[in-house]
């Protein structure tokens, strides 16, 4: 094997190995939010004008759990490597910083693909989505787990203690999930909150991966597939740029 996939093969084996926690417990989390939203909802409200409260939110919850799970895994290996000291192993070895963000990003995405998977293979005997455009799903699923992979390597090289990651998923990545049209579609909105939502690069992700169960959606996916591109060109750029100089990680 060569370095990079060494490296991914290690990321993936440890979230694996305590599956129940890092796929099992999202995959939960996920089911209660559609037990409690779904009930209070189901009958008493469609979505684009034909489609069910329920069927709507399983994507949205899907999606949520891909990106929320590939943040978690890039952003909490680097900053428990950092401060168990266990990363030095993985700065001895002649990995280039091209190895290191792939293959975090890659088991990343391994990992948010996995929990998303679940999730849906759960959450659809609630609510039944289509399969109108199947490949918007899966460019979507892997373009938004890819940016919040590196996003979550931003995050763990910038923290220096579990508070500050903490900080940074509990105000910056929750806030920016839920408010992305999870539960809802921003056409329900007020016009200035439909504006301030259009400044949110999640929305784009769910909007778009939404797009592929029901062929509609509250915006071009040409438009949030361009927009979320671009995101994930600049978040890696910036990501591959502290890894080359070792930002607080090499002393």
């Amino acid at each position: 094997m060569t370095g990079w996939q060494t490296l991914f093969y290690k990321e993936v084996l440890r979230f694996w190995k305590v599956g129940f926690q890092t796929v099992g417990a999202p995959v939960l989390t996920a089911v209660m939010y559609m037990l409690i939203f779904g009930h209070v909802m189901q009958g008493k409200e469609l979505v684009y004008g034909q489609v069910g409260y329920t069927a709507f939110l399983v994507p949205g919850l899907v999606m949520m759990s891909v990106l929320q799970n590939a943040f978690a895994n890039s952003s909490s290996s680097i900053i428990q490597s950092k401060i168990m000291g266990s990363l030095v192993f993985v700065l001895l070895t002649p990995l280039s910083h091209w190895a290191w963000f792939w293959a975090y990003v890659a088991s990343s995405v391994v990992r948010g693909l996995a929990v998303g998977l679940g999730v849906f293979v759960v959450t659809v005997f609630f609510g039944q989505p289509g399969f109108v455009a199947p490949l918007w799903i899966i460019v979507f699923a892997v373009l938004g787990a890819a940016l919040l992979g590196a996003l979550g390597l931003i995050a763990g090289l910038w923290a220096e203690k579990f508070d500050q990651m903490a900080t940074f998923q509990n105000f910056i990545i929750m806030p920016m999930t839920f408010l992305s049209g999870v539960f809802y579609s921003i056409h329900s909105l007020p016009p200035f909150w439909q504006k301030v939502s259009h400044l949110n690069p999640f929305f784009y992700m769910i909007d778009g991966f939404r797009y592929g169960f029901f062929g509609v959606s509250d915006v071009s996916p040409w438009v949030s597939i361009g927009i979320v591109g671009t995101a994930l060109l600049v978040v890696s750029a910036i990501a591959i740029n502290m890894l080359r100089t070792g930002y607080k990680i090499r002393h």
